[in-house]
């Protein structure tokens, strides 16, 4: 085994060359034990694209120090183990500046097959067959630290409800319940002050008990980089009182799939006694989770919870600040966060600054129509919400949504930097950088990791730790490589950063060569995917990914492979970018000449292929042989948005998208009513999705439909009234005319990163933003009835601009004026 690892570095300065994106430098160090405890070193140095190898302990000083045994090195390099996954189970000990780590990826063997084997000790647990719901949960939530209770403010372990405070995939506390003198506690009303804090206010007993209460309970809680609740106690009495209070807690350390899925698993918890804290813990091997709880005042403590014993005096009050920490460990056994140089405390104040500083450098938006008023400032601050400090990266990054994607999503990351480009274009940076990072360098089919690909899914979850499941580093999606592309080029036409295109140059011609060599499955010009099997069905990689989302309108499930008609309209949109990137970023006018021919060809072919004349709209998808997957579906707009649709077939695909089969009167749905699997709460075939939906609008606009995406804009900024101005992941696909209100989908993400951009990309359509040539282009199509629009301070190359719409009557042929699809942006590209 050593003479292998010796062999691995020292080839790495001959195979490096090529591998590794110029501009990263620094010095990782490899110190590496055998059975009998001998250490031997290695230091590998980033410099110009290369890597310089140094055996021994001496040579420059380490930016990153990785500890490791032979036998776990050996298994990286052999392509049984993945980088992540061993980080976050303490499989290695990392110090320092974890990126190099994951650039380190790059230099490793081509293929590997990183698949745990099934452990007997460990089977999956059967699916609960019962559902639950919890009347208007009450969650608060910091990066993807957050907690979710039911309206008392406690915490029941209920199938599919994800109840608990949740921490990197895991559920930290699974049982949280106060009680006064034995009886527990009503509220009479919540306070949701901001996304991470929240009080009740409570009195002991049920409704009936608590005529003329005088004992009062007021809990304030908040999220940091720990959960905190404050608990006070009002005596409204003329005479003292003695109070009994009492907390009942809990930790079963679920994944917060287990909970999404209904799964349990059962877990050895060891539960530690303190003088001043009661601890959860609960080890597998190397992976260790711990809870700590602790309060300000003195309790008795048992294993099951805490009490406290309270005297008060006539009108006095007394309270304590319940405290809970989450411990992963790492290296030294110290919480892996504090090995890391991207980690960071962050104190309630520094919280709330955060906040502030996020909001205020945001445009400030003025106008008269309400729903966009309120949906645009709740979705600035959403998407500050939903930024969280991952293990492998300095910045904050976008995590798609609470509760069941608090981490990164490469699809949803992409799409909503999109959607906030021009008001918030900050997001798209660290976005942009961990799709560079995590870039695919090896052939895993376990995780779809092909070179050049980027990256779907990032889980902290044990299953994905043990390579149980392949979420802790998933590259199933076929849609995220050419998104990262779209994005790369919209972020530096909105903000003139030709320095992080440039810097990034390594990283998109090694995506343009996996569209290119990797993606076209069937040798057709295509991008096509397989499918990916789950424990709840067979995967589709594009962003209709449930089972049985592409089907034909008879209801026939599509074979794999397939390719559907939106990734390849995102392919068209990416050569045309990465074309006009080669030829004024990176100097390369050949590159830039094969791409848009590439991209012309794809549009001929596409709209040869997909387009079903005798219905007038494109196919959802191709299968392997041929076939036209014919269902109509919301897909077909996003073919306006990449502008790969012909002229000639806008109008037909426009009146579909309006028609009664696929808008509802609160948005587009996702699948036409006339299809034979159309369920107006079906996840992807039915509902209504307000990204969807902004992404249609946008495309609408850009083939000169303002008219029509007026009317999408407005109906789902309606529907956001019903929703407290927070649109939610999905809702109900009902026909307006069968209810006054948008029905709400049961198991929606709320808030959800792609959900809280739709307003802004919905006002960047109705002003006609758009960047031209390093000036901003006002040109707005506000309808009459939504008045006066009024945007301050959009930055951009031109420094800081104010623009202003102004509601009109007739916004539906002054714009179309014959204009070829996507101006000024296809002029641009």
């Amino acid at each position: 085994m050593s003479d292998e690892i010796d062999e691995f570095f020292d080839s790495l300065g001959a195979h490096g060359d090529g591998r590794l994106p110029p501009q990263v430098c620094g010095t990782i160090r490899f110190r590496l034990s055998d059975p009998a405890g001998d250490t031997r070193s290695w230091s590998v140095t980033y410099r110009d694209g290369h890597a310089e190898v140094e055996s021994g302990a001496g040579g420059e000083t380490a930016d990153c120090t990785i500890d490791a045994s032979d036998e776990t090195f050996q298994r990286l390099i052999d392509g049984r183990e993945n980088a992540v996954a061993l980080l976050l189970r303490n499989g290695v000990s990392v110090r320092g500046d974890l990126p190099l780590f994951l650039v380190f990826r790059r230099l490793l063997p081509l293929h590997a097959d990183s698949a745990g084997p099934p452990s007997p000790a460990r089977p999956l647990a059967e699916a609960r067959r019962t559902t639950s719901v919890v009347a208007r949960p009450v969650s608060i939530f910091y990066g993807n630290l957050f907690m979710i209770s039911d309206q008392r403010g406690d915490i029941e372990t209920v199938p599919f409800v994800p109840l608990g405070l949740f921490f990197y995939d895991t559920r930290f506390v699974s049982h949280w319940r106060l009680s006064v003198n034995g009886e527990r506690v009503h509220t009479l009303s919540v306070d949701d002050l901001q996304y991470f804090e929240s009080r009740f206010f409570q009195v002991p007993g049920e409704p009936t008990h608590y005529v003329d209460a005088d004992i009062s309970v007021f809990r304030h809680r908040w999220i940091g980089d720990a959960f905190t609740e404050q608990v006070a106690l009002f005596n409204h009495r003329e005479e003292p009182v003695r109070l009994r209070l009492r907390l009942d807690v809990g930790a079963d350390f679920a994944q917060v799939l287990e909970v999404k899925d209904g799964y349990h698993t059962d877990r050895d918890i060891i539960t530690t006694v303190e003088d001043t804290a009661l601890r959860f813990r609960y080890e597998r091997d190397t992976y260790f989770r711990e809870t700590i709880l602790s309060a300000t005042e003195p309790a008795l403590i048992d294993p099951a919870g805490l009490t406290f014993e309270v005297d008060l005096a006539a009108h006095e009050t007394w309270c304590t600040d319940l405290t809970v920490k989450t411990f992963v460990r790492g290296a030294g056994n110290r919480d892996l966060r504090e090995s890391l140089r991207s980690y960071a405390e962050r104190p309630k104040p520094q919280v709330h600054r955060e906040l502030d500083d996020w909001v205020a450098a945001a445009p400030t938006l003025t106008c008269d129509y309400e729903p966009l008023r309120e949906a645009y400032r709740r979705g600035v601050v959403d998407l500050a919400a939903l930024r969280y400090k991952g293990v492998n990266f300095r910045d904050p990054l976008p995590a798609a949504g609470m509760p069941w994607f608090m981490t990164y999503f490469g699809r949803d990351a992409a799409l909503s930097c999109l959607q906030a480009l021009p008001f918030v274009p900050s997001t798209a940076v660290p976005a942009l950088r961990i799709m560079a990072l995590t870039q695919g360098t090896r052939e895993d089919p376990f995780r779809a990791e092909q070179p050049g690909k980027i990256s779907q899914e990032s889980r902290y979850g044990e299953s994905a730790l043990f390579n149980e499941v392949s979420h802790a580093f998933d590259f199933s999606a076929a849609d995220t490589t050419a998104l990262f592309l779209v994005l790369l080029d919209e972020y530096e036409r909105w903000t003139g950063d030709t320095a992080l295109v440039c810097g990034m140059q390594f990283e998109a011609r090694a995506a343009l060569d996996w569209i290119d060599r990797h993606a076209d499955l069937m040798g057709t010009g295509y991008v096509w995917y397989g499918p990916r099997a789950t424990r709840t069905g067979v995967l589709n990689q594009s962003w209709k990914c449930s089972p049985g989302a592409v089907s034909f309108g008879d209801g026939t499930p599509a074979t794999f492979p397939q390719a559907t008609c939106e990734i390849q309209g995102y392919v068209y949109d990416a050569k045309l970018r990465g074309a006009r990137l080669a030829r004024t970023c990176w100097g390369d006018p050949d590159l830039a000449d094969r791409l848009q021919q590439q991209a012309a060809e794809l549009r001929e072919r596409f709209n040869r292929d997909f387009w079903i004349a005798d219905r007038g709209y494109y196919a959802h998808a191709l299968q392997g042989d041929g076939r036209q997957v014919d269902a109509l579906t919301s897909n077909i707009g996003h073919l306006l948005w990449s502008g790969i649709v012909e002229p000639a077939y806008a109008q037909s695909v426009v009146d579909h998208l309006m028609g009664p089969q696929l808008f509802s009167g609160w948005g587009i749905r996702t699948l036409a009513s006339g299809a034979h699997r159309f369920n107006p709460v079906g996840y992807h075939t039915g509902t209504v999705w307000p990204f969807d939906n902004s992404f249609i609008a946008w495309g609408l606009w850009r083939y000169g439909y303002r008219a029509e995406a007026a009317r999408v804009v407005r109906a789902v900024l309606e529907a956001s009234r019903y929703f407290g101005a927070r649109l939610p992941e999905t809702f109900a696909g009902y026909d307006r005319s069968l209810t006054k209100y948008p029905v709400p989908y049961s198991a929606a993400g709320s808030p959800h990163a792609t959900s809280a951009g739709a307003p802004l990309l919905f006002l960047r359509v109705l002003l006609g933003l758009e960047p031209y040539d390093g000036d901003l282009i006002v040109d707005p199509a506000v309808p009459e009835d939504l008045g006066h629009i009024e945007v301050h301070d959009i930055p951009g190359p031109w420094g800081k601009l104010d623009a202003l719409g102004r509601g009109r009557r007739d916004l539906a042929r002054s714009h179309r004026r014959g204009r070829r699809p996507g101006d000024p942006l296809r002029a641009a590209l």
